[in-house]
């Protein structure tokens, strides 16, 4: 009986505190079922539903990538395959994602790749067997004795490769892009230097054309935009990062991502926040000017406060 509880305590140490689920319209059925167990287990689920296809794949792996250094954090999607948003949530650094159809690939996923986001199939796999396999990701922790070890501890150096490996994978898509020095276009991309913007604290841009102006935007992860108005309405695209954009004028909140766009109308007065390091484009119509509504750290206090 004490091995019994013994095993149990160290079954409840390996696993997250909290799962970001998703899933697309293939995998919908199975999620839930998995999402259910998971909150019988009394771990936190943020349930992202259901979207179309594959997006929520990346939107997965986007928040367990901003989650990088809680370890506590993983992430559980589901398509028709189990592949597709599996690929989608490795796009981003820090994810690894794996298609587990059984409960030994989910061994082998945390012991050999510390799998953080675990991708199931809808079409191929019953509810019963989901939950062997999120059993068995849930339990094992990274190099554990796993079928791929023939259940035995690691030797020395495979251990000491498996550690190098996780250092090593955490810097792919981290690392400056190398450009083709003889390609104009490409040094113009490189050298590329934003000025700062004195009034907001990690910011910083470029006018690349005036009237109608447009202007590449960039700001440090954690940086804030107290709430602020202009006389234009302004067209901005995402091109790297993530950030939230309060409406307050309006009583809206945009969740923006790569490839996302929104529109602000001239007048409304809207707070922004930023995730992670963030490049976007913005376009405008006259003269460029801001009127603040609100300080920095009367900001800041709201946001933390969650009524932003």
């Amino acid at each position: 009986m004490a091995d019994t509880t013994a095993s149990a305590s160290a079954a409840a140490d390996t696993r997250p505190r909290k799962i970001i689920a998703g899933a697309d319209g293939f995998g919908a059925e199975l999620k839930d079922a998995l999402v259910s167990h998971l909150q019988s287990l009394n771990i936190e689920v943020e349930d992202l539903g259901t979207t179309d296809y594959y997006s929520v794949g990346a939107e997965v792996g986007r928040r367990v990538s901003a989650a990088e250094s809680d370890s506590g954090t993983r992430g559980l999607v589901a398509c028709g395959t189990g592949v597709g948003v599996g690929i989608f949530a490795n796009k981003f650094p820090g994810v690894f994602a794996a298609t587990c159809l059984t409960a030994a690939d989910a061994l082998n996923a945390r012991s050999i790749n510390n799998c953080n986001v675990l991708a199931v199939s809808g079409m191929s796999t019953s509810k019963d067997s989901a939950v062997e396999i999120l059993n068995a990701w849930l339990d094992t922790p990274f190099k554990a004795p796993c079928p791929a070890s023939n259940f035995k501890p690691w030797e020395d150096n495979l251990s000491c490769f498996l550690d190098n490996s996780m250092n090593e994978m955490r810097k792919i898509g981290k690392e400056e892009s190398k450009f083709d020095s003889s390609c104009s276009i490409c040094c113009l991309v490189k050298n590329r230097e934003l000025n700062p913007i004195d009034m907001i604290p990690g910011g910083s841009m470029k006018i690349v054309r005036e009237s109608p102006t447009s202007a590449i935007v960039r700001f440090k992860a954690g940086s804030v935009e107290p709430a602020h108005h202009h006389t234009f309405g302004h067209d901005l695209v995402v091109m790297e990062g993530r950030k939230s954009v309060w409406n307050l004028s309006k009583g809206e909140k945009f969740d923006l991502g790569v490839g996302d766009y929104l529109f602000t109308p001239a007048g409304d007065v809207h707070r922004v926040k930023y995730y992670e390091d963030t490049e976007f484009f913005i376009k405008w119509d006259g003269h460029w000017d801001m009127f603040f509504d609100e300080d920095l750290e009367t900001a800041k206090s709201e946001i933390d406060k969650g009524s932003a």
